[in-house]
């Protein structure tokens, strides 16, 4: 027991730095601990790039989720230092299957979902539309005695799809309930053949200022 007590502390330390330097040979030399990785999982948001003028993608996948693999040591891959992208040059109108690319620093890549993604390429119209005035509301003893548009047609842009869906352009006017004079700055709607407003366009002016005159209507055959 003597022998034990003399220099514990000595042996003790000496111990413990034996425990230490096998562990160091035993793991930092171990080529498979050496080589081992972590994942880290982003979500990305899918950009299209590189689209002709004069045409819109439309897809529903927005989202990429994408494992990269890190050593340890390193530090942790930002989200805003890699990019998802659809590589959409020299496409026309049309539907395509489009791989996703990942513009990013020199990272290793576990996993990618999606791999791809589907989408459809249409190409911009734009066409010129008279302006129609829809009154709503009101009573019987008013009429339209008078009115002006300004301007007096606009320009519809959007997607083919949507464009071939209006058949007018259309202002709802709220009719009074005794003569007035109204002038006031209203928005044109573009509408399909059934009165619904046709959503994914664009209207130039989006503002029409319309002047009316409001007057009593006659009744009982009295001037």
């Amino acid at each position: 027991m003597q022998i034990i007590r003399k220099n514990f502390g000595l042996k003790l330390l000496a111990v413990a730095l034996a425990v230490v330097g096998w562990a160091y040979f035993r793991f930092a030399t171990n080529p498979i601990v050496a080589a081992a990785h972590f994942n880290q999982q982003l979500s990305l948001p899918i950009a299209a790039v590189n689209l002709p003028t004069g045409y819109v993608a439309h897809y529903t996948e927005r989202e990429a989720v994408v494992t990269v693999e890190t050593k340890p040591g390193e530090p942790a891959v930002r989200p805003d230092e890699i990019k998802a992208v659809l590589d959409l040059s020299n496409k026309g109108a049309g539907v395509y299957n489009v791989p996703v690319q990942l513009v990013a620093p020199d990272v290793a890549v576990a996993s990618l979902s999606p791999a791809s993604v589907t989408l459809s390429i249409e190409k911009i119209e734009e066409r010129q539309f008279p302006i129609a005035l829809h009154y709503l509301g009101g009573g019987a003893s008013v009429v339209v005695g008078d009115q002006q548009l300004r301007p007096g047609a606009v320009t519809v842009q959007g997607p083919s799809s949507a464009m071939a869906q209006v058949t007018a352009v259309r202002i709802d006017v709220s009719l009074p309930n005794a003569p007035a004079r109204v002038d006031e700055m209203l928005r044109p709607a573009a509408v399909n053949a059934a009165g619904s407003e046709v959503d994914g366009l664009q209207i130039s002016p989006d503002l029409v200022r319309v002047q009316t005159q409001f007057v009593a209507a006659r009744t009982g055959g009295k001037p």
